[in-house]
């Protein structure tokens, strides 16, 4: 089974981006902002008022993202570039957040590896 992992927000309101794409292409259903939804998991960016989250908040997100992926190998998880629309985060703010996922997830180009420093 594929799942659409998408940037939400904590109100579970899925009205632009690829929020609103996991609403009415993947089930992902209005109120529920972090975790499985539908055909799809909530990774939440942005606060219930609509707010940006701090980079900690969003890691934390990513890690319980990553622990769900593990414990679900039978599921393939298409990731978006989740905080790098409406939240206004670059992907390397966000990308490196995704080093260890698990092999049944598919991630945006560059995201999951190491950073490195300038000297390299």
């Amino acid at each position: 089974m594929k799942i659409f992992v998408f940037g939400s927000n904590l109100a579970g309101r899925h009205g632009k981006g690829a929020a609103l794409d996991a609403k009415t292409l993947w089930d992902a259903e209005y109120g529920v902002g972090e975790g499985p939804t539908g055909r799809a998991y909530a990774i939440p960016t942005k606060d219930e008022s609509l707010k940006r989250r701090t980079i900690l908040q969003i890691r934390a997100s990513v890690n319980k993202f990553k622990e769900y992926a593990k414990a679900h190998p039978e599921m393939v998880f298409f990731v978006t570039r989740i905080g790098c629309g409406l939240a206004g985060y670059k992907d390397d703010d966000i990308g490196p957040m995704f080093e260890g996922a698990p092999s049944n997830c598919e991630l945006p180009p560059g995201w999951g590896q190491p950073v490195k420093p300038d000297y390299y």
